[in-house]
């Protein structure tokens, strides 16, 4: 019996022994950082997260790079933090490594990107339609909303559908035009085919940071909103037929927003919901049947 009790406790002085070694030799702890990825094998077009744990309170989030792009991460808890990484249709599927730092530790992890099919469709444009362009001034606004950053998360849970309507193209969709394929395209939203005038509501709380109108040049777009639901994470709405917001206002999930048209380059009433995370635009799916914490 005495062998059977000196058997743990000799190793748990072991343990304590190697520990100490480690500070000594200036060795930090493997637990003082940990990361992992959720999902770990994403879909082209997936969100991945990143989930960092650190073991001292410290204001300086954690830097997360793939390939020398950063991501930026955010505080959800003490001590824990949450990066979102984007993947597209255009992505190359396949490993790469996430690097995670912090508190001069280092983690590498392995994410393994998987391919998905995606329907492609045959779009035939006449000459006036082929040569409608983005202006300077629409593709400046539109760009810089889909780069905001907030440090404020807004959203909570899963997001809303934001029309009743059928969904008549879903993300990723490629496109050939006038048969010629489209090799940096994909559909970056979901249309749905609400009727002309029908309500659009706001699929999560944010800030309202964008509102352009045929009037002020948004000649491809049409009358659109931007919601900025924080954190990197922002919706847009495109081809609407009303405007019920202003910029600077804050909507909650399920607000009337606006309505259903066919403003812009669209061949006829429906909404394009678009929903970006760090400047890409990624498949909103995963958010309104799971929601991303």
């Amino acid at each position: 019996m005495l062998r059977l009790k000196l058997k743990p406790l000799f190793l748990i002085v072991l343990s304590l022994v190697a520990i100490a070694i480690a500070v000594v030799a200036g060795v930090p702890k493997a637990e003082a950082l940990q990361a992992a990825l959720s999902p770990a094998n994403p879909l082209l077009g997936d969100t991945v997260t990143v989930w960092i744990a650190t073991k001292q309170t410290t204001k300086t989030p954690p830097s997360v790079t793939i390939n020398q792009k950063q991501y930026p991460a955010f505080l959800v808890a003490p001590n824990r933090w949450r990066a979102f990484i984007p993947t597209t249709p255009l992505d190359r599927v396949g490993d790469r490594q996430v690097r995670v730092v912090a508190e001069g530790l280092e983690q590498m992890l392995t994410l393994r990107l998987l391919d998905r099919d995606f329907p492609t469709q045959s779009i035939w444009l006449d000459e006036k339609a082929a040569a409608l362009d983005v202006s300077d001034y629409e593709y400046e606004r539109v760009s810089a909303f889909k780069q905001l950053a907030t440090p404020q998360k807004f959203w909570r849970g899963a997001f809303l559908r934001p029309n009743d309507g059928p969904v008549t193209t879903g993300f990723g969709v490629r496109r050939y035009y006038n048969g010629v394929f489209a090799n940096d395209y994909y559909h970056r939203g979901v249309d749905y085919a609400g009727d002309e005038g029908s309500a659009v509501i706001a699929p999560a709380p944010g800030q309202v940071r964008l509102v352009g109108t045929v009037a002020q040049g948004f000649q491809l777009h049409g009358n659109t909103i931007g919601v900025d639901h924080g954190q990197g994470v922002a919706s847009i709405f495109i081809h609407l037929s009303r405007i019920n917001v202003r910029e600077g206002d804050f909507v909650q999930a399920g607000q009337v927003i606006g309505a259903v048209g066919s403003t812009g380059a669209a061949t006829g009433p429906h909404l394009h919901w678009g929903l970006y995370v760090n400047g890409e635009s990624i498949d909103p799916v995963p958010w309104r049947e799971q929601g991303l914490q």
